[in-house]
């Protein structure tokens, strides 16, 4: 637990003191749970845990085999706009706790006038292996929405799937999904699926 708590407030940038204001404990505490010197009790964990954003688990040093995906990837899709196809790839981040990712795009990914929106979602990780989830616009007017099926690869360097949803004119649509770890790779998975291919 005293590493946890002291590598997870740098990332955030706190100092001892903050983080025990955010946690309503004394700053003296703070500093014999990190030293070592005492363990807090169960309600004071939560808190501590709340304030540092992760679970009871994750702040007692239990984070088991489960393949750490947050950070910043690659998002590259097979779609269409105007009825022709496109494969856009976008920067997304993926933000995990547990078995939850939450994925995010953190731009358009076709520039084009009128094309593409910012979207998110929210994926379930099952046995290091497979994320199922959903994603929606999040733009204003954009009435996009669906489900997402990715395989992960065994080492986390990407997934590849599919998606399903409603696109924003109506008509259900499909295709191919990958999301990496670098631009380049996003695009030369989906390429490769789309050669292999199957139509969507």
């Amino acid at each position: 637990m005293p590493e946890v708590m002291r590598s997870r407030r740098a990332m955030l940038s706190l100092s001892q003191a903050e983080l025990a204001h955010h946690a309503g404990v004394d700053k003296r505490q703070i500093r014999r749970y990190e030293a070592g010197e005492a363990q807090p009790s169960l309600p004071v964990a939560r808190l501590i845990a709340e304030a540092l954003d992760v679970t009871l688990d994750e702040l007692a040093g239990n984070h088991g085999s489960r393949v750490g995906l947050s950070g910043q990837w690659w998002a590259s899709w097979q779609t269409q706009t105007n009825d022709t196809p496109a494969y856009p790839t976008q920067p997304v981040t993926l933000t995990q706790r547990d078995d939850l990712v939450q994925i995010h795009a953190d731009r358009r990914g076709l520039a084009l006038p009128g094309a593409g929106y910012t979207w998110r979602g929210e994926l379930r990780l099952w046995d290091n292996q497979v994320l199922m989830g959903w994603y929606v616009a999040d733009e204003a007017g954009v009435r996009s929405m669906g489900t997402l099926f990715m395989r992960l690869h065994t080492h986390g360097q990407h997934m590849i799937g599919r998606w399903v949803g409603q696109s924003h004119d109506g008509p259900m649509l499909t295709g191919y999904g990958v999301i990496a770890r670098d631009e380049q790779a996003a695009a030369d998975q989906l390429g490769q699926l789309v050669e292999e291919g199957m139509t969507p």
